[in-house]
């Protein structure tokens, strides 16, 4: 049987995520069948038949689906879930929030978190805060899987799958969209930026971080912040990096002023090159720093911006 795989999109292009969970899927199954339920997505169903690995492309195109929600999502998913072996979704936002009801409908154990598969119904996940890994083996008809995108590299173009138009279940009358508050920015997306430059406690507070922000800019990355500094109000909510936050793993992470807990380190340990800058030559992000600076972080930054021009 195939893999089914959720995409993850705006309803005009496919977010990163699903390029990721779409590598994923094809390690547990040679056909992959990619799902896009939207409004208006026909663009984003393109997009998704042009991966390399999609052997179809299933369009459910409806208002219900405008935005997302999980219930409404879950239940298309359920429409056609039989003709599948897994269900595959990046551990994402939307990811945890519709998948656990797709799960909980088809009575099978989800496996989160997959950073490694093994085989078709074996898969690695961090635990304890990705203090240990643990193998798990899935007994179930239907696999529901979601993957931690930072495992898994992302697909490719070059693919040329066919699109089929399927039937779009009803809305769920009970759900109704009320509004949704955006973050505009012209800096990368937290999750998919190749440089991220975080920023914790010793930040002292919100203004602080302008010298954070001037340094990504230099550097093309993003902002990121530790559930420390999101907690004392310096940040927003969706900018925390962490088990509980997002989960990043940039070519660049610069941790500035993270004492490095334990819940920081499980969402940007697997960074490929991690400088750290901290006046206390104790702190423990230093031990999983590639590169580590003690120095006052309100001299240092200024002093790495000037160097960048």
């Amino acid at each position: 049987m195939a893999v089914l795989v959720i995409a993850e999109h705006d309803n005009a292009s496919l977010k990163a995520a699903t390029r990721h969970a779409l590598t994923a899927a094809l390690q547990m199954g040679a056909e992959v069948h990619l799902l896009v339920a939207g409004s208006d997505c026909a663009a984003a169903a393109e997009q998704g038949a042009r991966l390399l690995g999609v052997s179809k492309v299933l369009l459910a195109d409806a208002p219900a689906h405008a935005h997302a929600s999980a219930e409404n999502l879950a239940s298309q998913v359920l429409a056609i879930a039989g003709q599948y072996s897994h269900v595959v979704a990046a551990a994402s936002a939307s990811g945890k929030s519709f998948m656990p009801r797709v799960a909980a409908l088809l009575d099978s154990a989800q496996v989160s978190d997959v950073v490694s598969v093994e085989s078709s119904d074996t898969f690695v996940r961090p635990i304890y805060a990705g203090n240990a890994l643990a193998t798990v083996q899935s007994p179930d008809p239907i696999k529901v899987v979601t993957v931690r995108t930072t495992g898994f590299d992302a697909a490719a173009d070059g693919g040329s799958a066919a699109v089929e138009v399927i039937a779009a279940v009803e809305g769920n009358p009970a759900v109704r969209f009320v509004g949704q508050e955006v973050t505009h920015s012209s800096r990368p997306e937290l999750t998919s930026a190749r440089v991220v430059v975080s920023g914790g406690r010793g930040m002292g507070s919100g203004e602080n971080f302008v010298l954070l922000e001037g340094l990504a800019d230099k550097l093309g990355g993003a902002v990121g912040a530790s559930r420390a500094a999101v907690d004392a109000g310096f940040m927003p909510n969706d900018y925390q990096v962490g088990q509980t936050g997002k989960i990043v793993a940039p070519e660049l992470y610069l941790a500035v002023g993270i004492s490095g807990a334990i819940q920081h380190l499980a969402g940007m340990k697997d960074s490929k090159v991690i400088v750290a800058i901290n006046k206390d030559p104790e702190a423990p992000i230093f031990q999983v720093a590639d590169y580590g600076l003690v120095a006052d972080l309100f001299e240092a930054v200024p002093q790495m911006s000037g160097s960048l021009g």
